[in-house]
């Protein structure tokens, strides 16, 4: 059984059994949205997200593209 790991999510306190970006994007329901994101203040690329491992403590921010000014 995997170990849950307690990250905070855009200033929220989460727990997760993901291991990386890219599962816990999945496990948050976002998918393949099309969303920003950073690990620790850091942004991370689409194609990075599979490969970012998480740490309990991280702090993830995902932000959705907005239209209009």
């Amino acid at each position: 059984m995997d170990a849950v790991l307690e990250v905070v999510v855009n200033g929220e306190r989460a727990k997760t059994r993901a291991r990386t970006l890219a599962e816990l994007l999945i496990e948050l329901g976002y998918g393949e949205a099309k969303v920003a994101t950073a690990r620790n203040g850091d942004f991370i690329p689409f194609r990075k997200r599979d490969t970012v491992e998480l740490s309990g403590g991280d702090t993830i921010e995902i932000v959705s593209p907005r239209q209009g000014g």
